[in-house]
């Protein structure tokens, strides 16, 4: 049985955690927000998703 978990989520829900620990401030939080936003209407999106479709194809292989 296979698990996925958009990184969106995954990401979303490590923020959030950040900021009920308060470890990330309300305006830290929206700076976050904001820079992934706007990182995602970059040239630089393309090669962010495949570093992360690499990242998750390489954790299934990864045996300690």
């Amino acid at each position: 049985m296979t698990f996925t978990i958009s990184a969106l989520l995954l990401f979303g829900l490590l923020l959030f955690m950040l900021i009920r620990s308060k470890s990330v401030g309300g305006v830290a939080a929206v700076v976050a927000v904001l820079f992934g936003y706007y990182l995602s209407h970059t040239p630089a999106a393309p090669a962010i998703d495949q570093v992360m479709a690499a990242l998750a194809d390489a954790i299934p292989d990864f045996d300690p």
